[in-house]
C-alpha cells in the first residue's frame, strides 16, 4: 500500500520549536529557555469572568463572528491603545488563536500557485501554512546587521506578479525586532505600489520596548496608518499580553469582504471561539492593563540581564526591542545552531531553539526566551558559561 498521506502534508517538516520541547517534557531538571509561553499565570480576575460566564450557563455556541461584547471589546480596546478603528458589527473576526487567523486570512485570499512573501527568521509556522493553503511561501531575508528589520529593498528583489499578500511580524518571534514609523509606512507604499494584501501578525504588540506603553499611550500598528486600512489585515490575539495561551483566543480584523470571506471558512471548519475565553478576553481587553505592564517591566528587566549576559560570555545578542526572546549569535563557538541547542540541551540541561528552526538566515544563531523568571534565566546563563568554558 502506497502512501496515503497527501504529497502536501507529507511533505511538511515538524515544528523545531515542538521537538525541542517534547524532548525537555521527557527531562528532569532542565531549564526551558525554549517555547515562547508566558510563566506567568492569567490574572484570576479575566480568570474569574470566565468562570462566571460557565456559572452563568455560557456554554453553547456563540455568533461565528464572536459575541457582540467580545467584539466590541476589541474594537475600544484597538482604537485606545494602537488608535486603529474598527467595526465590531463586519470587520472584526473571533478565532481560536492568532494561529487560525493567520490560517484563515491566507486561505481566504489565495488560489493555488499565489505567492506570498514573508519575513525570515520567522514564526516556524508561516511557510507551512501559505503551502497548507496552496500557494508559494517566498521568504524574505532579514539580517542582524538591520536590526533584522525588513526592508523594502529586499522585498523588491522577491515581488512578482503572482505575489498575492506579504505576511508580516512585529514585534517579531524570534529576532525581538520591531519598526519605526518610517519603515512601516515604507511597507505600507510598497503593498499599494504591487497591489498587495498586507497580513499583520501583532500578537506581541503590547510587547515593545522602545515606545511609551503608558495607559494614555498608543503603540505602533500597520492599522493605525491611514489611507491604507482596507490594505490590511490585522492579526493578533490574548496569549502573549495576557498570559491566556491556554485560552486559545484570537481575533482578525479588516475590511468587511475579506472578514467575511475569513468567516466562512471559519464557519465550517470551527463555528465559533470557545465561549468562555471569549468571556475572559472581555475582561482582558476592558480591565487588564495594568496587568499588561506589571509583565511588560518583568520582562524587561529579564531581558536586560540576559542580554548583557550573553554578550558577557561572548555570543553578540542584539538588544531585542520587543516580544520576549533574545537571539545570539552562536557562530563563534564552531558549531552549528541544531549542534549547540542539542549538546546544550543534552549535557547541560538547558533548552534554547536553534535558529535554523526560524528559516535558513536563522542557522548560525538560536532563540532563548526570557519569559521564565530571572533566577530561571541566571541558573541557565550558569551552565551555558559551564558548556563554553569546555
Amino acid at each position: 500500500m502506497g502512501s496515503r498521506i497527501a504529497p502536501h502534508v507529507e511533505e511538511l517538516p515538524k515544528s523545531g520549536i515542538r521537538k525541542f520541547f517534547d524532548i525537555v517534557a521527557q527531562s528532569k531538571d532542565v531549564i526551558s529557555l525554549g517555547v515562547g509561553e508566558p510563566d506567568f499565570d492569567t490574572p484570576w480576575h479575566i480568570s474569574k469572568a470566565a468562570v462566571l460566564c460557565l456559572e452563568n450557563g455560557g456554554t453553547h455556541y456563540t455568533s461565528n463572528l464572536g459575541t457582540p461584547r467580545l467584539r466590541q471589546a476589541i474594537a475600544r480596546y484597538l482604537e485606545r491603545r494602537f488608535a486603529a478603528k474598527y467595526s465590531w458589527e463586519n470587520e472584526i473576526l473571533a478565532t481560536v488563536g492568532v494561529s487560525e487567523a493567520i490560517d484563515l486570512s491566507i486561505r481566504a485570499l489565495c488560489s493555488p500557485g499565489d505567492e506570498v512573501l514573508y519575513h525570515e527568521p520567522c514564526f516556524v509556522s508561516y511557510a507551512a501554512t501559505i503551502r497548507l493553503a496552496h500557494a508559494v511561501p517566498v521568504a524574505v531575508e532579514t539580517r542582524a546587521e538591520d536590526g533584522f528589520a525588513l526592508s523594502v529593498e529586499a522585498l523588491e528583489r522577491k515581488v512578482s506578479p503572482k505575489t498575492k499578500a506579504l505576511l508580516v511580524n512585529f514585534p517579531c518571534n524570534p529576532t525581538g525586532a520591531t519598526l519605526d514609523s518610517a519603515q512601516m509606512e515604507e511597507i505600507l507604499r510598497f503593498c499599494e505600489r504591487h497591489d498587495l494584501v498586507l497580513l499583520s501578525d501583532e500578537v506581541y504588540g503590547e510587547l515593545n520596548y522602545e515606545v511609551p506603553s503608558g495607559p494614555d499611550d498608543t503603540l505602533p500598528s500597520f492599522a493605525a496608518f491611514p489611507g491604507y486600512r482596507d490594505r490590511v489585515v490585522l492579526l493578533n490575539g490574548f496569549s502573549k499580553s495576557w498570559a491566556m495561551t491556554g485560552y486559545r483566543l484570537g481575533y482578525a480584523c479588516g475590511a468587511p469582504d475579506i472578514i467575511d470571506a475569513m468567516m466562512k471558512i471559519h464557519q465550517y471548519g470551527i463555528m465559533s471561539a470557545p465561549t468562555l475565553a471569549q468571556a475572559a478576553g472581555v475582561e482582558a481587553m476592558d480591565f487588564g492593563d495594568k496587568d499588561v505592564s506589571r509583565m511588560r517591566l518583568e520582562y524587561r528587566e529579564r531581558r536586560d540581564w540576559l542580554v548583557a549576559a550573553l554578550n558577557g560570555l561572548g555570543l553578540d545578542t542584539a538588544m531585542p526591542k520587543g516580544a520576549f526572546y533574545a537571539f545570539p549569535d552562536i557562530r563563534s563557538t564552531g558549531m552549528l545552531s541544531e549542534e549547540f541547542a542539542m549538546r546544550l540541551l543534552k549535557e547541560h540541561g538547558v533548552a534554547c531553539v536553534p535558529g535554523g528552526a526560524f528559516g535558513a538566515c536563522g542557522e548560525g544563531y538560536v532563540r532563548m526566551s526570557y519569559a521564565t523568571r530571572l533566577a530561571n534565566i541566571k541558573a541557565a546563563i550558569g551552565r551555558l558559561e559551564r558548556m563554553l568554558g569546555r
